[in-house]
C-alpha cells in the first residue's frame, strides 16, 4: 500500500483534532485548520484559555479516535444546507458566504464531527499513526489574521509517518529552541526590544552593536573593493516622491502616516532606491560613467502587523544592506554576474555555502517591453548558468516591474532561509525619467537593478545568531578573550597582557571580580567567549597564558606572542570553525 502523503495525513489530523476539542469544549467556535510545513494547527474561539492539561485530554481524545477507526465521508450540500449546518458556527458561515455563488461546497464528516472543507482526507481515523503525532504549543492568532479581528486559540501539532521520525522532529525543535536568537540575544546581551517604547523596533547593545560593526565594516571594504561607492540618504521625503515612485498607490498599507511639515506631508522612508534616483538625476549623465554602483545601509520603516512581528526576523525598523546598480543595456550581463559572484562570495565569508537560487520570471500584468523582459531574465540565466549554480524556475514569480534572483542560504539546521535579492526594475527609470547620453549624443533609459544581499542587518543577525547558536566565530566574536586572573596578585599582570592584546587589536576583558577561577570559567562559557586566559603565578614567571577553549578544551600554556599570532591569523583568514 502507497504511504499516505505527510499534508494528507496533517490535514486530518487537525479535524480529529478539532474534534477533540469540541468533545471537550461542547460550545467551541471553530476557525480553520490546515496542513502546515512539518505539522498542522486549528484555531478555536473557546469561553477560557487552554491549559497544558488540556493539551494531554485532546491527545488522549484523538488516540480514542484514531483507534475507533471512523471513515472521513466527502459530502456536497448546498448553500442553505451548509448554513443550517453550522448555523453556530459563526467563523464558518462567514466562509460559506464568501464563496463565489457557483463554488461545490464539501463538507467532511467523520464520528459525529463535521467541518466545511475541501479536503482530502485519510480513508479513516485509524490511518493516523497514533504513536507518531504529538500536540506542540498554543498560541494567539487573531481570525483571519487580522488584529481588528477576535483573538482566537491556535493549536499547533506535528503529525509523521512513524515514531521515529517524530522523535527526530522534536529534538530538532529542541535544537531550535537552544538556538532562538530571542532567547540568546537576552542571554549575551545582544539586543532588546521594547514594547512600551513601540513593538517591532530593535535596541541594538554594546556586544551586538559591536558584531554590527564588524559587519558593517566588512561589508564596506568589499562594496569599496567591488567598484561600488557608499551614499547616505534622508529618512524622510515629501509626498511627491513616493507618489512617483508609485509606493503611495501599490504599498501604502505598509507605510506609516504623514508628518506635516511647513504644510507638505512628508513619509518616513519605506525603501531606498527613490532617494538613489534623485541622486542620479542631480545632473546630467553619460554612457561613460556607466555602470554606477551605489550602496547605502539605509533604515527604512514598514509597518507590520503586531501578530508577526518575531524579534530579529521581521521587525518594523530596519537597515537594508541595498544597492543599485543604473547600466547600459550592453553592460547588463556582466553587471548581473558581478553582483551574483558578489553575493556568493559573501555569504560564504560568513559561513554558508549552502546556497539555492530561484528564477522569477515576467508575471501576467508587467511594465516594460517584452523585449527588455526576455532580456534581462536571459541575463539573470546566463549568470547562473555560468557560475554553475542550481536553480529553480518561478514562473510568473517577478514583480510587475522587472524579474529577479533570490537567493535562499541554508543554516546550521538545513533551515532555508530567504536573503538575497537581485531585482530588475523597468519602472522607476520610467516614472522619474531617467536617461543617459549616448554615444550618439541621444538620450537613452538606463537599466536599473536592486540589490540586497544580506536583506537587512537585523533580520542577518537573527539568521547568524541561530546558525552559530550564538558561538560566533573569532572574527565575529564580541569578545574575542577573557583574562582570568586566578588570585589578586595576578591582577596586575593580567592588565598588562590585556593591554597588550588590545593594542595589537583584539577584543579582551579582564575578569577581576572575586569569584574562584572555575566560576569564572564557566562563567565565561557561557557567554561563549572564544578564549579564556587563565593567569597565575606559573604564567606571571614565564610570560605566558594558559588557554582555555569555550568548547572546554585546554590548550595549555603558551607564550602570550605565540597566542596573538595565532588569534590574528585566525582573524585575518576570517575562520569561521576553528579555534
Amino acid at each position: 500500500m502507497a504511504e499516505i502523503e505527510l499534508d494528507v495525513l496533517r490535514h486530518s489530523a487537525s479535524h480529529v483534532m478539532a474534534e477533540a476539542v469540541q468533545k471537550l469544549f461542547p460550545e467551541v467556535k471553530l476557525g480553520i485548520g490546515p496542513a502546515i510545513e512539518n505539522g498542522f494547527y486549528y484555531d478555536f474561539d473557546l469561553p477560557r484559555p487552554l491549559t497544558p492539561e488540556d493539551l494531554a485530554k485532546i491527545a488522549e481524545l484523538m488516540r480514542q479516535s484514531i483507534r475507533a477507526k471512523h471513515p472521513f465521508i466527502r459530502q456536497e450540500v448546498s448553500r442553505e444546507q451548509a448554513r443550517e449546518l453550522f448555523r453556530d458556527q459563526p467563523y464558518k458561515l462567514e466562509l460559506i458566504e464568501e464563496m463565489p455563488e457557483d463554488e461545490v461546497i464539501t463538507i467532511y464528516r467523520h464520528d459525529d464531527f463535521v467541518d466545511l472543507c475541501r479536503g482530502p482526507h485519510v480513508e479513516h481515523t485509524g490511518q493516523l499513526p497514533e504513536d507518531a503525532f504529538a500536540l506542540l504549543s498554543v498560541a494567539g492568532a487573531y481570525w483571519r489574521g487580522d488584529e481588528h479581528r477576535p483573538m482566537l486559540q491556535r493549536i499547533y501539532g506535528t503529525i509523521w509517518h512513524t515514531k521515529e521520525e517524530l522523535q527526530a522532529y522534536l529534538e530538532q525543535l529542541k535544537e531550535i529552541e537552544r538556538r532562538d536568537h530571542r532567547r540568546l540575544g537576552r542571554e549575551l546581551d545582544l539586543f532588546s526590544t521594547h514594547e512600551e517604547a513601540g513593538a517591532g523596533l530593535i535596541y541594538w547593545h554594546p556586544k551586538g552593536g559591536r558584531i554590527r560593526a564588524i559587519i558593517e565594516d566588512f561589508w564596506r571594504q568589499r562594496h569599496f573593493e567591488g567598484g561600488y561607492e557608499i551614499l547616505y540618504t534622508p529618512h524622510i521625503g515629501r509626498s511627491w516622491l513616493w507618489e512617483t515612485s508609485g509606493h503611495l498607490d501599490f504599498y501604502r498599507e505598509g507605510m506609516y502616516s504623514p508628518m506635516d511639515i511647513d504644510g507638505q506631508d512628508f513619509y518616513i522612508k519605506p525603501m531606498n532606491c527613490p532617494f538613489h534616483i534623485l541622486i542620479y538625476k542631480s545632473r546630467r549623465r553619460s554612457y561613460r560613467e556607466l555602470p554606477l554602483r551605489w550602496a547605502e545601509l539605509g533604515t527604512v520603516y514598514r509597518y507590520e502587523r503586531s501578530g508577526v512581528l518575531h524579534g530579529l526576523l521581521r521587525v518594523r525598523g530596519f537597515t537594508q544592506d541595498d544597492a543599485h546598480i543604473f547600466c547600459t543595456p550592453e553592460q547588463i550581463e556582466d553587471e548581473i554576474l558581478g553582483v551574483l559572484r558578489f553575493s556568493l562570495d559573501l555569504w560564504k565569508a560568513f559561513g554558508f555555502e549552502d546556497v539555492q537560487a530561484y528564477l522569477a520570471t515576467r508575471p501576467e500584468k508587467a511594465v516594460g517591453e517584452p523585449a527588455r523582459w526576455e532580456q534581462a531574465t536571459n541575463s539573470l540565466r546566463r549568470a547562473l548558468e555560468i557560475e554553475g549554480l542550481s536553480y529553480e524556475i518561478d514562473e510568473g514569480g517577478g514583480a510587475f516591474y522587472g524579474p529577479k534572483i533570490d537567493l535562499k542560504i541554508k543554516d546550521a539546521l538545513g533551515r532555508e532561509w530567504q536573503m538575497t535579492t537581485i531585482q530588475f526594475d523597468f519602472n522607476l527609470p520610467e516614472r522619474f525619467d531617467m536617461v543617459y547620453v549616448g554615444a550618439d549624443g541621444r538620450e537613452h533609459r538606463p537599466y536599473m537593478v536592486h540589490r540586497a544581499l544580506l536583506g537587512s542587518l537585523e533580520r542577518f543577525f537573527g539568521v547568524l545568531i541561530e546558525h552559530y547558536a550564538g558561538a560566533f566565530p573569532l572574527w565575529l566574536a564580541p569578545v574575542q578573550a577573557r583574562l582570568i586572573p586566578i588570585a589578586d596578585r595576578h591582577v596586575e599582570y593580567a592588565r598588562q597582557v590585556q593591554d597588550q592584546l588590545r593594542a595589537a587589536g583584539l577584543r579582551v576583558e579582564l575578569d577581576d571580580s572575586g569569584e574562584r577561577m572555575n566560576a569564572k570559567i564557566r562563567t565565561a562559557q557561557m557567554e561563549k567567549i572564544p578564549y579564556m586566559l587563565v593567569v597565575g603565578d606559573r604564567e606571571v614567571a614565564n610570560g605566558t597564558v594558559s588557554v582555555r577553549l569555550r568548547t572546554n578544551e585546554n590548550l595549555g600554556a603558551m607564550p602570550v606572542k605565540e597566542f596573538l599570532a595565532r588569534a590574528q591569523r585566525l582573524v585575518e583568514e576570517r575562520n569561521n570553525t576553528a579555534l
